[in-house]
């Protein structure tokens, strides 16, 4: 229920309020509660302005004491157990717990949590610099989200609630309330040191498991109601876990026996990270390979009630299968739940997390360094020894931020002193970074300069750059890049706006266009910048005339320049070592920066990305007069035996050359050819050096080992824009594979720009994509409904024509 700020100070008072009360699921926020009951009042719900209060009542059986624990109360919080004040917390991110006395039958939990506008209103210090991402200033003093509470997230509520799990213990089993592992590799052995803190455990044998080993724990204190047990462990010949790319993320479940009680403690995995910065770079390498990061930033899959434990799960075995490795956990959301950091263990996928500062100047205030401390060690405990947690960042744009507005980027206590010293000892097996992004260690680039150090790279994207900046930009790694807003799906946009007119100037579509904080432009307007560059067409006429190819023409920009981008990074020789595109997801419903719409389905850019992140991946790109230039990448740890195929067609559609030659690809490795070195001759392929009028249409290069095809690409000669034709050809013909499984053979007459499968019931595995003269592509698709059958249609860019998808019995 909500409150007047300040007019109901004690359960007492809340006889006095006529409510209405929600029925609140914990945990949750006050917004999740509010959707339940009306999901569009939830966008709108104004939850700092007022004191919200959460009452249940708990059975008190039970041997007493009672342990009242709660995993995260957002943001200021009291609680009150019956008549008591028993427990206040002042963070979001640190952990709450009191000792209660054993109460017999039913007491009354409430939870106030104050309003935060009204906190704000209080008068502190002003910072050294004002925050550009956000209005309220105060904000810098209190510790919690910026979801809702900065204007680039669009309708998110603020959360407000017990947005983490609350737990009554009572005395008859043991309480864990303190965990730290650290695990090393020495000399091919894994080694593991533990310390865990258990309440109510009298077992005088702890016995610690790991795997299939057991040592016996030590007891190294037994206070009033706690004992800490330590134990020491040697893995002879340990498997060690590697990102999902480059092999396999072995893990090895941990628990400790007390008595008759097992209490697990997760898995955890055996590693080594180590950061390459001496070069002005930052390479990262696991177990001795340099592995090339590529990704997203994370965003939290349910942003009103902060839970979607399934949607977590599918939307990193996504990662997984595009060939992502890692994702980033920016400082203006949430910390992640346990099940999130279990999944990217098992999953393989490599962990960036800030600390949860933003462009603020970090309070020097002792009180506030005390509690970020407590914040700090509150997320590194419980994880420590778990493997997907790669890096750790002081926060986001921290430094950049004073920096961007002209000051010397000064000593932050809290950025440079604390946060590194708790990385330090809390998690020694993690990269620690002072922020993102950062200039070298030592070096005197600004955290602005894109071509040291760890960089916010939107040169090609915000700042409007020609792709082919990024060859001169020599970014070393992008902690973000490529922020466009991204149009879902066609069918998305008509089941949430009604129609795809509503793309453009419709307020409910503006709403969730990203756009930053007092800028005059969206990013909307970016999109639109490049599909005037790049097709030569006004999107804004298109957008009055034809809806739907000025959708397809914004998708199809954003799909060029990310080939361009992230095609030219993943190249060995770029210099470039990671490459995080923001964001993962869209918050809400609309056209925002995520790969994956607000529901977790692929946007176009999805697909381009996937293609070329894959652990084997073939990539073409035109290397000015030295023609066009074939990458076979292989970051696997298996080794790839097979042929690669190069086809040109000329722009009849004639196979002018079609060469094969044995290629052997070693894991970790990489190899480079010119297309003219594989067909032995000069041929001017892709009308560089403009010798009479352009000859030739399309390449295409395919790697294939004994299993089939490995990978492929196709290039299509001649730039992005292309003439608009009454039809190309196309073909679409869905049929089962196998008993369940169907997949669309899609085919092509002419030349097919940017291919893409909308389909009723299912997903293609697949879109987006080029097809040369003659060309097809065998699609699978998942069933995402309860069709029956494959059913929709299939487009190409450059046609008009709209090709129906054709059911064949089998």
């Amino acid at each position: 229920m909500a409150t007047e700020p300040g007019s109901v100070t004690d359960p007492s008072g809340l006889a006095r309020v006529p409510g209405p009360w929600y029925h609140a699921q914990v945990p949750g926020t006050a917004a999740g509660a509010i959707r339940a009951i009306d999901g569009a009042a939830a966008a709108a719900a104004k939850t700092d302005a007022v004191d919200w209060w959460f009452v249940t009542d708990v059975c008190g059986d039970g041997p007493g004491p009672w342990r009242l624990e709660f995993d995260g109360l957002a943001s200021h919080a009291e609680v009150w157990a019956g008549d008591d004040l028993v427990l206040s917390s002042e963070s979001m991110f640190v952990p709450a717990a009191v000792e209660l006395a054993s109460r017999p039958g039913t007491v009354t939990l409430a939870i106030r949590f104050p309003s935060l506008d009204a906190a704000l209103r209080r008068r502190r210090p002003r910072g050294r610099w004002r925050s550009s991402l956000v209005s309220a200033q105060g904000l810098r003093w209190i510790r919690t989200s910026l979801l809702g509470r900065a204007p680039v997230f669009g309708g998110v509520p603020a959360p407000v609630g017990p947005w983490r799990a609350a737990r009554l213990h009572d005395g008859a089993a043991p309480v864990l309330s303190d965990r730290h592992v650290v695990t090393t590799v020495e000399g091919g052995a894994g080694v593991l040191d533990l310390a865990v803190r258990v309440h109510r455990s009298a077992a005088p044998a702890p016995v610690v498991r790991l795997g299939d080993l057991t040592v016996d724990g030590t007891i190294v204190d037994s206070g009033p109601g706690a004992q800490e047990v330590r134990a020491h462990l040697r893995v002879p010949d340990v498997r060690l876990w590697w990102p999902h790319t480059h092999g396999i993320p072995v893990t090895y479940p941990l628990s400790v026996v007390l008595g008759e009680h097992v209490v697990d403690l997760g898995a955890v995995g055996f590693r080594t990270v180590c950061a390459a910065r001496g070069d002005g770079g930052f390479r990262l390498s696991v177990n001795g390979v340099d592995v090339y990061c590529r990704g997203a930033v994370w965003t939290p899959v349910d942003p009103v009630g902060l839970g979607g434990r399934d949607q977590t799960r599918a939307t990193l075995e996504r990662v997984v299968g595009a060939g992502l490795n890692m994702v980033r956990v920016p400082g203006t959301a949430v910390y992640e739940d346990a099940a999130f950091w279990d999944d990217c263990a098992e999953l393989g996928v490599m962990v960036w997390q800030d600390a949860m500062l933003s462009t603020f100047d970090p309070p020097d205030d002792q009180p506030f360094l005390d509690l970020l401390t407590a914040e700090v060690e509150a997320v590194l405990r419980p994880l420590s020894g778990n493997p997907a947690l790669t890096v750790f960042s002081g926060g986001s744009e921290t430094e950049q931020q004073p920096a961007m507005l002209g000051l010397a980027v000064p000593h932050m206590t809290a950025v440079h002193d604390v946060i590194p010293a708790v990385v330090g000892r809390t998690a020694p097996g993690v990269v620690p970074v002072s922020s993102s992004p950062t200039s070298p260690p030592g070096s005197d680039a600004l955290a602005t300069h894109v071509g040291t150090g760890i960089a916010h790279y939107f040169g090609v994207g915000g700042y409007r750059l020609p792709p082919s900046d990024v060859r001169q930009a020599r970014v070393r790694f992008a902690a973000e890049c490529l922020a466009f807003s991204i149009p879902p799906s066609d069918a998305a946009i008509e089941a949430e706006f009604g129609s795809l007119a509503a793309a453009g100037h419709h307020p409910r579509w503006k709403a969730a266009v990203p756009r930053d904080n007092g800028a005059s432009w969206d990013f909307e307007d970016v999109r639109d910048h490049y599909v005037r560059t790049l097709f030569g067409e006004e999107p804004s006429t298109v957008r009055w005339s034809d809806p739907e190819r000025y959708l397809a023409l914004g998708r199809a920009a954003v799909c060029e320049v990310f080939a361009a981008t992230l095609g030219f990074w993943r190249r060995p020789d770029s210099g470039c070592d990671g490459a995080l595109v923001l964001a993962l997801r869209d918050l809400e419903p609309g056209a925002g920066w995520g790969l994956l719409d607000s529901d977790g389905r692929p946007k176009a850019p999805w697909f381009v990305m996937r293609r070329m992140s894959l652990p084997v991946a073939v990539l073409l790109a035109e290397d000015g007069l030295d023609g066009l230039r074939i990458d076979a990448l292989n970051d696997s740890d298996h080794t790839v035996v097979g042929e690669l195929r190069v086809q040109v067609h000329t722009r009849t559609g004639a196979r002018a050359f079609d060469v094969t030659e044995p290629v052997t690809l070693a894991g970790h490795a990489a190899r480079r050819w010119s297309l003219d070195t594989v067909l032995g001759r000069f041929t001017d392929a892709t009308h560089v050096h403009r010798f009479g009028p352009r000859g030739y249409e399309s390449v295409t290069v395919t790697l294939s080992s004994e299993d089939g095809v490995v990978a492929e690409s196709v290039h299509l000669v001649g730039g992005p824009a292309r003439a608009l034709e009454r039809t190309v050809g196309l073909t679409a013909v869905a049929r089962q594979a196998a008993p369940g499984d169907w997949v669309v053979d899609v085919g092509t007459d002419g030349a097919a720009q940017y291919v893409h499968l909308e389909l009723r019931g299912f997903e293609p595995a697949d879109s987006w994509f080029h097809l040369p003269p003659g060309g097809a592509r065998i699609v699978p698709v998942r069933r995402t409904g309860t069709a029956d059958a494959v059913t929709g249609h299939v487009r190409a860019l450059n046609s008009v024509a709209v090709t129906p998808v054709v059911q064949v019995c089998t």
